[in-house]
Formats: C-alpha cells, structure tokens, sequence
C-alpha cells in the first residue's frame, strides 16, 4: 500500500458488547412519536417531512435533529433519515436490555432501517456506550453502522483524496476508539459522563482487544 493512499478503514469492534445485553427488542415494534415545528405528509407514498426541532421517540429510541424524512413500506416498517442544523449533529439514544445501559450516538445524518433494525451515523460520526451516567466506550469515524439485532457495529474512517498527505494536527481520516476495561479490572477506571475525555491514540487495529 503506497503511503499516500488512504484507504477507509473498517473495524468490526464486537468487543464492546457484553455478553447478554442487546438494544431493547421491544423498541422495533413501537409506533413513532414524532414532535416538530411543520410537517409535509404524503399518504399515497406513505412519506412524511418533519422540518425544524425535530424530535421523535419510538419506545425507549430518542432521535433530535432539524429535519426527519419517514417512509413506511406495505410490510409496515418504518424507515428515517435525520438531518442536522449546518455544522451542528443529530442525535441518537437508546436503552439497552438487562441493566441501565445506554448507547448514545451522533452524525451529521442519522439513518434509521425499521426492517435490518439498524442505525447509521454518517459524517462526523460518534458512538458512545454508557452504564448509568457512567461513559464506558466511545469510537468516533466518518461512518459508524450499529446493528440492534446483534449489537455489533462497524466504523470507516473518512477516504481522503490520494494526494493528500495526512498530519499530525489534522488526523480527521481515522477511525479512533476509547474501550474501558470489563468485569472486576472495570473498577474505577471508567471515565464519568461529562468529565475529560481521555486522549484517544489513532490506530488501525485494536491490540489486545477481545471480542
């Protein structure tokens, strides 16, 4: 591979999962709530445009962004795709099963799938796992896709021109992760929600990490 070369790179981190703990089943069959300042509804495509301080819960899903475009298919399920405010991000959260777990997740585009059950966060993308208001995992990328049914999810970095030689001051292109330790080596060693980040080291891999 030429160094000059920027490939995406893709990460499937299983490793931040716990065994037993999924995104809470019952949400996928929820209706949608959805709150905004103006709405365009098209019954004959079944599409609905919700425009300006959007909020929409489905069970125990909270999405917020400026726009929200919703489509249902004839097997009834029911797609979105969140928009933020220019320069701002949509937000995404959700609880898990089995405990007070929480995956919260940010993108400049936020794109729901009813039927694959999945959620993806395009440009600027951020994924974060909390245990009560305790933040345990983080990973950040250009395009970050998490799956519900399996509670695995993938992260690309952002692809940059082949001409583009990266910096230190601008390493916008990878993928970057914080993972806290599991089981009785966890104690006191998780950051608190609102605190410092830790400093996150670029890398390709995840050494050491277990799935």
């Amino acid at each position: 591979m030429k160094p000059a070369i920027l490939p995406s790179l893709l990460l499937i981190l299983a490793c931040l999962t716990s065994p037993g703990v999924w995104a809470e089943r019952a949400d996928r069959g929820k209706p949608m709530n959805i709150e905004s300042d103006n709405l365009r509804h098209d019954d004959l495509k079944q599409v609905s445009v919700f425009t300006g301080r959007v909020i929409m819960t489905k069970g125990t899903i909270v999405i917020r962004g400026a726009r929200l475009d919703v489509r249902q298919d004839a097997e009834g399920y029911q797609y979105g795709v969140v928009i933020a405010e220019p320069g701002q991000r949509a937000f995404y959260r959700q609880k898990r099963d089995g405990g007070e777990e929480y995956i919260e997740g940010e993108g400049e585009v936020i794109e729901y799938d009813g039927r694959a059950d999945n959620v993806k966060f395009i440009k600027r993308g951020e994924l974060r796992r909390y245990r009560g208001n305790t933040l345990n995992d983080q990973v950040t990328g250009d395009v970050i896709v998490y799956d519900n049914v399996t509670d695995v999810f993938t992260v690309d970095g952002t692809k940059q021109a082949r001409h583009v030689v990266p910096s230190p001051a601008a390493p916008g292109n990878r993928v970057r992760a914080m993972l806290s330790p599991r089981g009785a080596a966890a104690e006191g060693t998780a950051p608190e929600a609102g605190g410092p980040a830790p400093a996150l080291r670029p890398s390709t891999g995840m050494e050491g990490a277990k799935p």
